[in-house]
């Protein structure tokens, strides 16, 4: 959305703060033995104290307050009382919501436990991705060349990244305008980076897949080529100069 008076930065500094705390609370919370369903109702819990509704759940009726992905679940992971967290997973938590007509998104991934996969070279490249292409956003700055960063330093790292998920424009509603932040150039996308507007970037680093496709429960996506695939993902404010991390609040660079 555009920020075009001090109430929308306001609104969305609000929003932002609650989810990426709700985000840090719940990466706190998860341990070995929990049922990502319980795990979900705690996020639940905090959202609702401090006002916010689910995004997830009010855009798309989505089964669960936020995304929980475990292991070879790319994104839109179903909580469920009969997925059990152990030793070694994988793990990515997605939160969104809404407060006083304002939306905002952060996400992250993590080993639960000790990381005896060693999945923390795939973590920690999607999470310096982020933090390297949000660096470089500011106003006037094409979508593809940001695209095409993140898409480079994936290789550099060993990896690929997923392209048919995407960041996205965020603020009056969850997925708005630009909807083609991709981890990947398309020389034909001549869009911009527009100052003062807010824009949720995320990472999709995957080990093997470079598409993500549908399970049956109609949610849960997965790599078209199995593996394994990590998300980071920050609502920021876009200037002139450095972007202003909204979702700081999460510590996901910490």
């Amino acid at each position: 959305m555009s920020i075009t008076k001090e109430s929308d930065l306001i609104g969305m500094k609000k929003i932002s703060e609650v989810v990426g705390t709700t985000l840090k609370l719940m990466r706190e919370f998860a341990k070995v033995g929990m049922s990502t369903k319980e795990l979900d109702n705690y996020g639940g819990e905090i959202l609702k104290s401090f006002g916010a509704k689910s995004a997830p759940y009010e855009t798309y009726k989505f089964p669960g307050f936020t995304c929980i992905s475990v292991n070879k679940e790319a994104a839109h992971g179903i909580p469920s009382v009969n997925k059990t967290l152990v030793e070694g997973d994988l793990i990515n938590i997605d939160v969104s919501a809404e407060l006083n007509g304002f939306w905002s998104d952060n996400g992250g991934s993590f080993v639960i436990g000790k990381d005896i996969h060693n999945h923390q070279p795939l973590i920690d490249a999607s999470k310096n991705i982020l933090q390297k292409a949000i660096n470089n956003i500011k106003g006037g700055v094409k979508i593809a060349d940001i695209g095409y960063l993140i898409e480079m330093e994936a290789r550099k790292s060993g990896f690929k990244v997923i392209k048919n998920l995407a960041g996205h424009g965020v603020g009056r509603s969850l997925h708005e305008a630009p909807e083609d932040i991709l981890n990947y150039r398309v020389r034909s996308n001549k869009n911009r980076f527009k100052k003062n507007t807010t824009v949720a970037i995320e990472t999709f680093i995957s080990t093997k897949s470079t598409y993500a496709v549908e399970l049956m429960d109609g949610w849960t996506l997965v790599g078209n080529k199995g593996g394994y695939v990590t998300q980071h993902e920050q609502t920021i404010l876009i200037t002139d100069g450095a972007p202003v991390i909204l979702t700081a609040s999460n510590e996901l660079w910490n």
